[in-house]
């Protein structure tokens, strides 16, 4: 499992560099990022490489910050990838709230974060259809 710290933004100018630059400042690195906004908020989904860490020096600096728990695939980097697992997942029932990728230097994969309602039976669909699940470990360390 992985720990996704989602930040509510005030969608004003300066909002995105305070929470980079907090960051920035704690040693910090962003491994992915993902935000929905609307014309006034906005979410930022952030996975860091110290995600208790993050979470406390944002809390520190007033910012309102949460920890998510989301799920991460390894996508091979060939038509029909994704679609494959999203199959996989809709067939067992299991709706996706949200995803977002990026890309995992070492095996030249794409990585999906998945958040799912059910995430134990995600968990076991995906490992039932022989889809590789990249630890929080690996994901904190690249």
């Amino acid at each position: 499992m992985i720990k996704q710290i989602s930040i509510f933004l005030e969608n004003k100018s300066g909002r995105l560099v305070k929470v980079s630059k907090v960051l920035e400042e704690a040693k910090i690195n962003i491994r992915g990022l993902s935000i929905a906004d609307t014309s006034d908020f906005g979410i930022l989904r952030l996975i860091v490489n110290q995600p208790e860490k993050a979470l406390s020096t944002l809390k520190e600096y007033g910012i309102m910050a949460t920890v998510t728990e989301v799920i991460a695939v390894e996508v091979p980097d060939k038509p029909g990838g994704l679609a494959g697992i999203l199959a996989c997942l809709n067939d067992a029932g299991i709706n996706i709230e949200y995803l977002y990728s990026f890309i995992d230097k070492p095996a030249h994969n794409a990585i999906i974060m998945i958040r799912v309602e059910k995430i134990a039976d995600a968990l076991k669909t995906l490992k039932n259809n022989n889809i590789p699940i990249v630890s929080g470990k690996k994901i904190y360390s690249y």
